[in-house]
């Protein structure tokens, strides 16, 4: 079909009739706003809350069991951002106690050995996980007296174990073991022990995104007697001082999509301004990164009309030419379609030209233009097979399935490349490392963003015409039920983060650390998108109550 050509007037055109948006031009209000400035005076209060807690890490204390516990504070109530130099280096001292000066870990207690683990595996220490061998009994079992009666043991073995790779029977065994038995004792415990364990149940630490957890903790801290009111005033303040940049941040996004006049143009697509803002926040939320989460927040939603377009929308006539727009760069090739199309084409010219120029300054702007056309060019392959699959209502083979959506990876390889662009990592060995044969720690990462979508997902899309989905594939190869293809889904995204752990292992002696933080926390963000089969993007009341928490209401200092 050439580009001149109108498509025929037989074509079926579908209908998702998603919801309408929560918040339409509520954010509008930051975007220029004085109210949303963060003021010098409590700039000075967060200064001085900052050096405070900077003397208590560097206090020369021999407590090794308290600097851990510290550490642990400071990463769950969302501000390590501010203490790396420090943390790192009392990790690296510890590290040299217990080998160097062969310290014997192994005569502490489960809930010291469980910490020091996950911390050194967060480090990238690939601590053995034998030191866990003691805890078991003659049976090869996990003792069920000093293990079973050691809550905060528990609670910190389990969470310890979510940083397993393969080949670790050891940790595999602990999760379960721990998974259960912490399952069978919340309603023996204080509520609001009670409370943090089963929020551990439903998404470990490391599966989290911090910041999203930060607010509740700071509650279940201030509950605990031993807690520092130092540390816990200034995550107070820093938590309100960074809610006002993200607050601007949505309220610029909320601009660009006004401006652009896309909830009239592309009507038929899901306007989620403030959820999908989420993606690049959890990508890294720190300060220094609003231009890259300012780009991010654009480009997500252009994603998001893309995938309804593609999903709910076009013809197959159509989305082959808009694919070919894409793929050669040219919107000729869409001259003929509605205006929909052309504004999702030309929307994503200006932001590519908005990344070039903010990545000029780095002297690898005509790579990072190349690597994005190169990435964009796979994405929409892999949304047009799928739509051919729609159209000719094929059903591919979970394996057939996982290798085609293996093109959607270039989806989040397109914002990988903002982050190193937009940020200090530009160069051409990260920028090489991210384009050439899709890393895998990448490729696992995007794949349990699809698969836990899918999860959520299927229902809601099987009630109109759709492309089969991971449990229909699962389904179709293994002749499972319903239920069987959830739990084998399950299993497989439960290896795909081995596979991110083993990885991250590994790249992080020659890859910056905040790349790969990157990496992870974009599977980190779909585990809490679509947790117990709920869509938070599509089914945006179900993203309310967050979306207020972490945006529009501060800490009480």
């Amino acid at each position: 079909m050439t580009s001149n050509q109108h498509v025929p007037s037989n074509s079926k055109r579908r209908s998702a009739n998603f919801a309408p948006s929560i918040w339409h031009d509520f954010f509008l209000k930051y975007a220029d706003s004085e109210s949303s400035e963060v003021n010098e005076t409590m700039k000075q209060e967060v200064q001085m809350h900052k050096e405070k807690v900077k003397m208590n890490l560097s206090f020369n204390d021999n407590n090794i069991f308290k600097k851990l516990s510290l550490i642990d504070s400071i990463q769950r109530l969302s501000i390590s951002y501010h203490f790396e130099d420090e943390i790192d280096s009392i990790l690296v001292q510890i590290h040299n106690d217990f080998t160097n000066k062969h310290l014997a870990i192994e005569e502490r207690d489960l809930h010291f050995i469980a910490l020091l683990f996950r911390l050194f595996r967060q480090k990238g220490y690939n601590i053995s996980s034998d030191i866990f061998n003691k805890f078991k009994n003659k049976k090869g079992e996990f003792d069920e007296i000093i293990v079973g009666q050691d809550v905060e043991g528990m609670w910190n073995l389990y969470e310890a174990a979510q940083l397993r790779v393969h080949g670790e029977d050891m940790l595999e065994e602990a999760h379960e073991f721990t998974y259960n038995k912490l399952k069978s004792f919340t309603n023996q415990l204080s509520p609001s022990l009670a409370d943090q364990i089963n929020q551990s149940l439903v998404q470990p630490f490391h599966k989290a995104i911090p910041r999203m957890m930060a607010k509740s903790y700071m509650s279940f801290y201030e509950e605990g007697s031993m807690h520092d009111e130092v540390l816990l005033k200034f995550a107070k303040l820093d938590f309100n001082m960074l809610q006002k940049w993200y607050q601007k941040e949505v309220g610029n996004a909320t601009k660009w999509w006004k401006k652009l006049e896309l909830a009239t143009k592309v009507s038929y697509a899901r306007e989620r301004i403030a959820e999908l803002y989420f993606w690049p926040f959890s990508m890294n939320s720190e300060p220094k990164y609003t231009t890259f989460r300012g780009v991010v927040a654009k480009v997500i939603q252009w994603v998001t009309l893309l995938d309804d377009t593609y999903d709910a929308y076009g013809t197959i006539e159509e989305l082959e030419l808009l694919t070919q727009a894409i793929q050669r760069w040219d919107i000729s090739h869409i001259a003929s379609l509605p205006e929909c199309f052309k504004a999702i084409f030309n929307s994503i010219v200006e932001l590519v030209d908005e990344i070039i120029e903010l990545s000029d300054g780095s002297g690898e702007s005509d790579l990072v233009l190349q690597c994005l056309k190169q990435a964009l060019s796979h994405y929409v392959q892999g949304y047009i097979d799928e739509a051919r699959w729609c159209h000719e209502g094929y059903i591919p083979t979970y394996d057939e399935y996982k290798e085609v959506i293996g093109a959607a990876t270039t989806s989040y390889q397109v914002l990988i490349i903002m982050f190193i662009a937009l940020g200090e990592f530009a160069t051409k060995e990260t920028l090489h490392w991210i384009s050439n044969n899709i890393p895998l720690i990448l490729q696992v990462s995007s794949l349990v963003t699809r698969l836990t979508n899918d999860l959520a997902s299927y229902k809601f899309e099987q009630q109109r015409e759709h492309a089969a989905s991971a449990v229909e594939c699962c389904m179709k190869q293994y002749g499972f039920s319903e239920e069987e293809a959830h739990e084998f889904i399950k299993k497989d995204i439960n290896n795909y983060w081995k596979d991110m752990n083993e990885e991250y292992l590994k790249l992080i002696e020659y890859i910056p650390r905040p790349i790969l933080d990157c990496i992870v926390n974009m599977a980190r963000i779909c585990e809490f998108l679509y947790a117990n089969f709920g869509d938070k993007i599509t089914d945006c009341a179900l993203f309310k109550d967050h979306i207020v928490a972490l945006l529009l209401d501060p800490v009480v200092v």
